[in-house]
């Protein structure tokens, strides 16, 4: 049988790391970097700059999305959005052999043994609040209802957060049409006065130009980003409430090896014990 070096050591190899999302700032600074640099071969950087425009574009993206969505999921999503650049990152393996070195000395000690290793987990909520119920002797169904309940409400944080966000790139360019209208409006009004024209087409074409960049290069990829990390986030509550699961019941350590591999992707399943 395989052995790990010791429970400290598994939960250190298997702990989240907060790390920059290297791909994320790459990918953003990407984008405007092509479009800076057509604007570089046009006009000078301040004829793309028109206040109105970013005003009508921003405030009013913000508060039309404001409106399909309460204070509270507003607070929460203005919490959860820095996730998509600063983020924890897990190995599922890793997180697999923890809960079966965990689930071994369960098994071999009884769950109480558990206890002492939750000074360790300060920086882990949720496998400490696992190991909690199991070390309070709760029943297998209770530690499942309150455990699924916990780790839902985490993600549907996150996917909710992400749906403000996609709702904003759909108004974003909406408001940039409403930008370019009022212009043409504020245009079609000054034509007898020739020095209202430039700023009143500023406006009209800054507007959209605004909205687009806002709703597709900024708020629809850190949406879908959101989601990645939401996903990611789903996977490790599921092994962890699988194996509190199992633990509680006393299940033997073989059996939630192959509950868990169920869960893992192919690429990271383990096989811990040897066949």
């Amino acid at each position: 049988m395989a052995r790990e070096p010791s429970i400290s050591d598994t939960l250190a190899s298997a702990r989240g790391r907060y790390f920059l999302d290297v791909a994320t700032l790459l990918g953003l600074a990407g984008a405007f970097g092509v479009v800076a640099l057509t604007m570089a071969g046009g006009a000078s950087p301040g004829a793309y700059v028109d206040v109105p425009a970013f005003v009508i574009v921003i405030g009013g993206t913000v508060t039309v999305t404001a409106i399909s969505f309460s204070l509270r999921d507003l607070g929460v999503a203005r919490r959860i959005v820095p996730s998509a650049l600063l983020r924890t990152a897990w190995n599922p393996k890793a997180v697999a052999r923890q809960i079966l070195l965990l689930a071994e000395a369960a098994h071999r000690a009884g769950p109480e043994t558990l206890e002492a290793l939750l000074p360790q987990l300060r920086g882990e909520v949720f496998l400490a609040r696992c190991l909690t119920l199991i070390t309070e002797g709760h029943s297998p169904e209770e530690i499942e209802r309150v455990l699924g309940q916990e780790a839902e409400g985490l993600v549907t944080a996150r996917l909710r957060t992400s749906a403000i966000l996609r709702r904003a790139a759909e108004v974003a360019p909406s408001m940039g049409l409403i930008g370019t209208l009022v212009g043409l409006v504020q245009m079609l009004g000054s034509l007898n006065n020739p020095a209202a024209i430039g700023p009143a087409m500023a406006v009209a074409l800054l507007a959209t130009l605004y909205g687009a960049v806002l709703g597709n290069m900024i708020l629809t990829p850190l949406a879908g980003k959101i989601e990645s990390v939401a996903d990611q986030d789903s996977l490790i509550h599921t092994l962890y409430l699988t194996g509190s699961v199992s633990i509680a019941r006393q299940e033997n350590p073989r059996r939630l090896e192959m509950l868990l591999n169920s869960v893992l992707p192919a690429g990271s399943r383990v096989q811990y014990f040897d066949r």
